[in-house]
């Protein structure tokens, strides 16, 4: 386990890569509109499931939302 801050909030995860990350989260990292970084990075999506985790990493994830 390791920690890391999502979204700009600290979590313990077991995930080793992002794709990894995304799943554990309940987030089908084939949806479309997603957007992910590493410490300020944007990672393209075909880079998801090679891209390791590391200890303190930063990790925004975002998608849009319905609403006003």
């Amino acid at each position: 386990m390791m920690r890391l801050k999502v979204n700009g909030l600290d979590e313990e995860t077991g995930a080793s890569t992002l794709r990894e990350l995304l799943l554990a989260r309940g987030i089908d990292p084939g949806v479309r509109f997603l957007a992910v970084a590493v410490n300020g990075a944007v990672v393209r999506r075909a880079e998801w499931a090679q891209i390791p985790l590391s200890p303190g990493d930063e990790v925004e994830i975002v998608r849009p939302v319905q609403g006003g």
